[in-house]
């Protein structure tokens, strides 16, 4: 590490290295201003900037969160909104924010120091020095439009989530758990009816008072050049220090010397209504106040403790009220790490009607548990997986230590006493010291006899309604209020707005700074070795190729190695599908749910679940099982096992005993079945989430598993397994088996290993008793292709659209769909990388003109070659309609030649695609998923992301405006493109109106017309009447509808 500029006013507070992982830590504070940085050095190519203020405020204004906004609309040097973001672009960065209850972060995302470097002062300028103009506060934060509707980025995003479950629930929890002039009890993200009347000069007086560089944290981690970044800190405080208030000058430090939480003197229940049509189920948190975040000792037995209550299946409160009585789908915990850590448990998807005696009972088992013997060999399980865990985090990613050291710079002490102690993992082994009765006065004293906060989470219709009928008339007030001549006068405001904000950026600013060199981005290497079918690919001459050749056996199983530097073990195992029959790939999310949680027979006797739960994370770091859409293949399998590296053969064994000896328990599948169909109201509340569900039944056809495995296929179908579970369990069953069978197949099995290879004890022969008994005579089956597996109008989009009420959000979102070339090596892929790059910018083209106009909270392009789609998506949205038109307009004018290319956003574009392939390999793990994913998913070349990059640089202006025309402005266009949007349904009749004006045909559906039994019919006409209860109530005409959906897959 370079030694610190003796002329810094930056002192070294300490740095330190860990006994956990290769990282060492340099904590720096500035004797001038009092801002503090602390470097975390870590190999890679990203370099991670993550800049941390105390915000502490004592009301619901939403001032915090509209500086997290506001902030990027310029500064006093560049007066220019967008001009950090289009400089972050050309230098291979990506800005974002956030902001929490007790403080706002600002993230600078970069791939090589260079460009870090590069950008890091003048985003620290924008931070400190904003320009917060009247104007930007009026289109950024909230206005009302000429059509009398409110709109604003801030507004429109706290408008999707202000009446939501979760929001409504956790804001009563809040005001219930802390007291007023506690900055803790209030909502940083600002309520509406506040953002409405909130003022400019609210927001610059919180900004004087919070935005001070003594109140400022720089936490730094990757190959951070320790010299330069102080001689850039030097001279970015001297440049603010005359606009700053003095730094000698009285501050109060935010949260630590403000008014403390005081401790709940008895607990409460309120019951807090969520607008729902459907009312079946609920929700249920409990929120305690813990330990200090500053006491390591109680911190830790608080990490251990709560994934004994509630980390798994196997766990206490899991495995009594989830597993055994089937109360609830899911008990998950939280912490908040604050003075009094806040300790909150969620208890989801309650039947209604027993909210109350659901919580009694979770008290019950609480107070049993604290008055029985514990489990101390589970307990101590506990602390071991614990302490396993960290070790992987802290290697495998990027951003393991910025919660620690946010949370020290809110709450810690100012000496580094309190951050020193992430040094070492030390006090997990005195917490291996503590007795039966340390642990059971722990769990009494913070939990099991504590007071408590509940809220009971019921869903209303009647709300649902009222609140539709309350926005309605407040418009309608609005609009009578204020007149045509008032209406008109606030368009031509906002047009005035608009304008200040969009002054054009002097293309010599852009041009000053150079997109830097990439030498500074060091990319992981990775090395690939390959045993059995894998060499079918081509034999390799490398050290790691060599110690598989050694590992003497003929295993002919398809294991591809990525040899990287790691003391832990991946292995994943891709399984097909297209040998499971078409009727039984609805029941995959009950085979895949139940697959980690049932009985196994070992040695003829049968193991309980729990016994297995509890000696997998004994034995694991982590485990899971879904779809491979992670190594780009939606339409296969993935099991996957972290382990220690001397666990390699272990994690193995395991796939082996479930694949092959899970018990198909009836118990179990009845507990599995409780809880898969629980979750399905709280899945149909999102609006994004349902419009990707409505497009996949749509574009899929019935043997994809996509659609076999969504949301809108479970609420029918597993209603009716139900019903077979209870009256023929044999039937089910025996299913499962035969899903089994067509799974476990040798054809149908291809293994990827990432680990350090020269550590693998046997990295071939460990996997010969997985191949027992298995035909190594057939042939390996082809990949599974999504392409493969659409409808007909997932293969031909056009012509079809349709607008989705949903109850349940306050906004809308959009989804279009259009043809994309199935192949990475088209010839056109190039173009159209740089020209969804250049419009999805930050400060881009569709972001000036839809969410810096207040249209919606973001819009996107995504390409699928797999499924040969391109996507466009509007995402919480005031009105989904007109940010598609003013997207759609922005890309015929480029089409048209009206609107001309900018060579600096041109450049700016390729430079993000740099920064995407960073990102995917910004880990060793994630660079060897990248080299698999390339070499076995794609069978593209192990240099394509050179190839790709040399022919992306070559891109011609004509090549993208050729793309635009023939791939891009088709997602706009009615007889090229198939769109999907849910609204909430007081903005049903406007989307629609405005969609037929573009020349489409918009069909309303409920969400029950694309549901899908696939067949499944109980034959005693029960199970039909029941799915109509649980269901949304339909009409007469909704029920014809939901007759044709299930009809139209079948075709």
């Amino acid at each position: 590490m370079p030694s610190a500029d003796l002329k810094t006013h930056f002192r070294t507070v300490q740095t330190f290295g860990t006994d956990y992982c290769q990282s060492t830590l340099t904590q720096y504070e500035s004797s001038r201003t009092g801002m503090r940085a602390v470097i975390v050095d870590q190999k890679g190519p990203k370099v991670l900037g993550f800049f941390a203020l105390a915000s502490e405020i004592f009301d619901d204004s939403g001032a915090p969160h509209t500086l997290e906004h506001l902030c990027f609309m310029g500064s006093k040097s560049y007066q220019y909104k967008g001009v950090l973001d289009k400089l972050a672009t050309r230098a291979y960065s990506n800005t974002n924010a956030w902001t929490a209850t007790d403080h706002t972060a600002y993230t600078l995302d970069t791939a090589g120091w260079a460009g870090f470097a590069q950008i890091l002062p003048i985003y620290l300028e924008h931070i400190i020095l904003p320009t917060l103009t009247d104007a930007g506060c009026y289109t950024e934060v909230h206005h009302v439009d000429g059509t009398g509707h409110d709109a604003g980025v801030v507004y429109s995003e706290m408008q999707g989530v202000q009446n939501t479950q979760s929001e409504l629930m956790e804001l009563r929890s809040k005001r219930l758990v802390y007291p007023e002039g506690v900055g803790f009890r209030y909502e940083t993200g600002g309520m509406m009816e506040q953002l409405r009347v909130l003022t400019a000069d609210r927001i610059r007086q919180f900004h004087r008072d919070m935005y001070q560089p003594k109140n400022l944290c720089l936490v730094i981690v990757g190959e951070v050049d320790h010299k330069d970044l102080l001689h850039i800190l030097d001279k970015f405080e001297e440049s603010i220090l005359p606009d700053i208030p003095a730094p000698t000058a009285p501050f109060r430090r935010p949260w630590t010397e403000s008014k403390q939480t005081p401790p709940l003197d008895s607990s409460t229940l309120e019951i807090v209504e969520f607008p729902e049509e459907d009312e079946s189920f609920g929700e249920i948190m409990i929120s305690y106040l813990g330990p200090s975040c500053n006491d390591l000792m109680q911190s830790s037995a608080l990490n251990v403790l709560l994934p004994y209550l509630a980390g798994s299946s196997a766990s206490l409160l899991e495995n009594t009220i989830v597993e055994k009585e089937q109360l609830a789908s899911a008990v998950y915990y939280s912490t908040e790490y604050r003075p009094d850590n806040l300790i909150q448990f969620t208890l989801s998807n309650v039947e209604t009607e027993k909210l109350s005696t659901v919580e009694t009972r979770f008290l019950e088992v609480l107070s049993e548990a604290s008055n029985s013997e514990l489990d101390m060999v589970y307990l101590r399980e506990c602390i071991e997986r614990q302490r396993r865990q960290l070790k992987f985090s802290a290697e495998s990613s990027g951003t393991f230590f910025t919660d620690s050291i946010i949370s020290d710079f809110l709450f810690g002490k100012r000496d580094g006493s309190t951050l020193k102690q992430l040094e070492s993992l030390r006090e997990y082994e005195e917490l291996e010291k503590w007795t039966e009765a340390q642990w059971k006065e722990f769990l009494k004293k913070w939990i099991s006899e504590a007071h408590h906060v509940t809220i009971l989470g019921k869903p209303s219709a009647n709300l649902s309604a009222q609140l539709e009928a309350d926005e309605k008339n407040r418009i309608a007030a609005q609009k009578a209020q204020l007149g045509p001549s008032g209406l008109k006068d606030l368009e031509q405001k906002l047009e005035q707005a608009k304008s200040e904000n969009d002054k054009e950026i002097p293309r010599t600013l852009l041009e000053k700074f150079k997109i830097p060199d990439t030498s500074s981005i060091h990319f992981i290497d990775t090395t690939t070795a390959r045993s059995g079918l894998a060499k079918e690919a081509g034999l390799l001459d490398n050290l790691p190729q060599k110690k598989i050749d050694e590992d003497t056996s003929n295993n002919p199983l398809f294991i591809h190695f990525e040899h990287v530097p790691s003391n832990f073990a991946n292995v994943i195992l891709l399984l097909g599908t297209e040998s499971i029959p078409l009727s039984l790939r609805p029941l995959l999310p009950l085979y895949l749910e139940n697959f980690f949680n049932t009985p196994v027979i070992r040695n003829g006797e049968k193991i309980e679940f729990e016994k297995i739960v509890m000696e997998l994370e004994r034995d694991t770091v982590g485990y899971g099982v879904e779809s491979a859409s992670s190594l780009s293949n939606h339409e296969m399998l993935r099991i996957h096992f972290q382990v220690e590296v001397g666990k390699y053969g272990i994690a193995i064994q395991w796939l082996r005993e479930l694949l092959w000896n899970g018990a198909f328990d009836e118990t179990r599948l009845q507990a599995t079945l409780a809880k898969l169909l629980a979750d399905i109201p709280e899945e149909k509340r999102s609006g994004s989430s349902m419009a990707y569900a409505a497009e996949s039944m749509i574009h899929l056809a019935p043997s994809s598993i996509g659609r076999a495995r969504s949301t809108l296929v479970k609420a029918l179908y597993l209603k009716r397994v139900k019903r077979l579970l209870e009256s023929a369990p044999k039937t089910i069953i025996s299913q499962l088996e035969e899903i089994r069978q067509a799974l476990c197949q040798f054809s149908n099995f291809r293994a990827l290993v990432i680990a350090d290879v020269e550590k693998l004890q046997k990295p071939v022969s460990s996997w010969d008793p997985f191949i027992v008994d298995l035909d190594l005579t057939e042939p390996l089956k082809p990949l599974d292709a999504r392409f493969s597996r659409q409808s007909e109008a997932g293969t031909s989009p056009g012509n079809l659209a349709y607008i989705i009420p949903l109850p349940t959000i306050d906004s809308s979102f959009a989804l279009s769909v259009a043809r994309h070339p199935t192949s990475p090596r088209d010839p056109r892929i190039p173009a159209l990388m740089v020209a969804t790059s250049y419009l999805d910018a930050v400060e881009g083209p569709l972001w000036t003109a839809v969410r810096g106009t207040g249209l919606a909270y973001g819009t996107s392009f995504a390409r699928y070659s797999e499924s040969g789609h391109i996507t466009f998506d509007v995402y919480r949205s005031p009105d989904a309609f007109k940010a598609f038109v003013a997207s759609k307009a922005v890309i015929e004018g480029f089409v048209t030649g009206a609107t001309a290319f900018d060579p600096l956003a041109l450049e700016g574009a390729i430079s993000s695609i740099v920064l995407g392939l960073a990102n995917s390999q910004s880990t060793a793990a994630g660079a060897a998923q990248v080299s698999f994913v390339r070499q076995v998913i794609k069978e593209l070349p192990s240099d394509w992301d050179k190839i790709i990059l040399k022919k992306v640089r070559e891109v011609k202006v004509s090549e993208i405006k050729e793309v635009m025309k023939e791939i891009i402005l088709p997602v706009f266009v009615a007889k090229t493109a198939n769109i999907f949007v849910t609204c909430a349904p007081i903005m049903e009749e406007s989307i629609v109106q405005g969609y037929k004006g573009l020349g489409f045909q918009p069909e309303v559906k409920p969400l029950t017309f694309f549901q899908d039994d696939y067949g499944l019919k109980l034959g005693d006409g029960e199970g039909d009447a029941d799915d109509e209860e649980d269901d949304i109530e339909l009409s007469e005409e909704d029920g014809e509808e939901e007759s044709r959906a299930s009809s139209k897959a079948e075709l």
